[in-house]
């Protein structure tokens, strides 16, 4: 697929109107995984032009992960889609050379390194800005850039762990569990991108660049709000609930008559009115052990009992059918299947088919979110290892195929 953005559509690509927000911002990605990688997709969403740099031969270990298709990294197609793709060993001097060619062309860096890497490989900040003096370097891992664990290695589960989120999921009485996902590294991902995009409009302003020291433990710790002032205030160390809300009731995971699983949301008291409503117990608005929020967490056992009863005698239908009717927050719990088949999801065209070279047409998730006036595309999915190698080394860089042949044999490129 060519990366000529005026080139006609193809059959199942999404277009938008514009070419979205960040229309002319361009990223060099040489950041590896999920983290650092889905806050320049985020980014490529809406507009800017995305470089992605991974090793030769074996490329961004993100292609090692399954799921794949007959040797076909998938997620690396969604992870790095709307980026063109280059080969390049910035451990090798040569390599490191070529990075600096291209850095004055790019307005955003974005590395995943252990802090001080670049340092040892000649671009410290001061080389980075002889180069590029408005350069924005944004700077991900897992401790941050100072501090006595700088240095640590780590994954999403490190991340999760230490900054008190898994410790609040599992069963009271049961091991803390992992969700199976790496939640943390797509929420680093997500403050990456509004970090960058805050660090442009600060350059617009005054035009300078700034270095952004983005710890994804701290990351995953901002987003336990009320975690730290608890402990804080009241000396409260929460722990595990289960599928219990920790600040409202009722509200866990039921099973329907015929085995299907809902979850309900009731944390505001019109709700709870509605709730009542709904199931028939008007009768607990008056009683003192369950009129108020307070007292049904102070209640719990016997609050949940009579939803589990409740929603125990009714299939997945009927009970839906009353909980719409009286406008109960509820929803049954969703798999992929369950998803792509939603009319709600299918309307607003949450999934969408994108053209993939090696695939066919592929599903992935659309834009988020949506602009009116510059909305974001997706115009192609993740590149294969090296795809626009000779774009961007011949007709960017200038280097002769000759030149770009003897890169190759010694594994520069």
């Amino acid at each position: 697929m060519s990366d000529d953005r005026s080139e006609a559509p193809r059959a199942g690509e999404v277009q938008g109107r514009g070419a979205g927000p960040l229309s002319g911002v361009r990223v060099l990605d040489i950041s590896t995984v999920v983290a650092g990688p889905f806050s320049c997709t985020l980014m490529a969403d809406l507009g800017a032009e995305v470089l992605k740099v991974e090793l030769p031969g074996e490329g961004d270990h993100i292609r090692q992960l399954p799921p794949h298709k007959d040797g076909v990294a998938l997620w690396s197609k969604v992870a790095n889609r709307n980026k063109r793709g280059i080969t390049l060993d910035l451990r090798q001097p040569e390599g490191i050379g070529i990075l600096e060619r291209l850095l004055p062309q790019y307005d955003v860096l974005v590395e995943n390194f252990r802090p001080g890497t670049l340092d040892r490989w000649g671009l410290d900040i001061a080389r980075l800005r002889a180069l590029r003096p408005d350069l924005i370097v944004l700077r991900v891992t897992g401790f941050g850039q100072t501090g006595p664990y700088r240095s640590r290695p780590g994954f999403a589960r490190i991340f999760e762990a230490m900054s008190g989120f898994v410790n609040l999921c599992g069963e009271k009485d049961g091991p803390p569990l992992y969700p199976g996902f790496p939640v943390s590294d797509a929420l680093t991902g997500v403050f990456g991108a509004y970090a960058i995009a805050a660090a442009l409009l600060h350059r617009q302003k005054h035009g300078e660049g700034q270095e952004i020291d983005l710890a994804a433990t701290e990351a995953m710790l901002r987003v336990l709000d009320f975690m730290p002032i608890e402990y804080d205030q009241l000396g409260v160390v929460r722990a595990r609930q289960g599928n219990l809300n920790a600040y409202s009731a009722p509200s866990s995971v039921y099973k329907t008559r015929d085995d299907k699983w809902v979850v309900l949301a009731v944390s505001a008291p019109t709700v709870f009115r509605r709730l009542a409503a709904a199931i028939g117990r008007t009768d607990l608005l008056e009683d003192p052990l369950f009129c108020t929020n307070t007292a049904r967490i102070r209640n719990r056992g016997e609050i949940e009992a009579i939803m589990e009863n409740w929603f125990g005698a009714r299939g997945l239908g009927e009970a839906s059918e009353i909980l719409m009717r009286h406008e109960v927050s509820f929803s049954p719990i969703y798999d992929i299947a369950d998803i792509v088949a939603d009319p709600h999801f299918i309307e607003r065209q949450v999934l969408v088919q994108v053209q993939d070279e090696e695939l066919g047409a592929v599903r992935m998730q659309n834009v988020v979110p949506r602009f009116s006036e510059t909305p974001g595309r997706i115009w192609r999915t993740g590149p294969g290892i090296g795809q626009h190698n000779e774009e961007v080394y011949g007709r960017e860089l200038g280097l002769s195929p000759a030149q770009q042949a003897a890169l190759r044999e010694r594994n520069i490129i």
